[in-house]
């Protein structure tokens, strides 16, 4: 059996959300860290902006019945996915275009 956190080290959680350094290799360790944090409290607060728009739109079509407000639910849900998947993407996306630029 394989355990999860079997590790016990921090890299095993932020080690989705920490971009691949390619170009940025050169960077300090205290920079990296810091932008490390910087993408973790940006996909924390999009999950937050996500949350609150289901949350919305639960209240806003069932207890209110009032549309405006569920339609407006799953605009958060949607924006809050999507600044999710830019942000874990940030990484990638820096590489591929320094790679296209060499």
């Amino acid at each position: 059996m394989i355990l999860a956190a079997e590790k016990g080290d921090i890299t095993t959680i932020i080690g989705g959300i920490a971009p691949n350094w390619g170009p940025f290799g050169t960077l300090g360790n205290e920079a990296r860290i810091m932008i490390e944090v910087v993408m973790a409290v940006a996909i924390l607060l999009c999950l937050g902006i996500a949350i609150w728009g289901a949350a919305k739109q639960r209240i806003g079509a069932t207890a209110m019945r009032d549309t405006f407000s569920a339609e407006q639910g799953k605009g958060l849900i949607v924006a809050g996915l999507t600044g999710v998947f830019i942000i874990g993407s940030l990484g990638t996306l820096f590489t591929i275009v320094y790679g296209m630029a060499v």
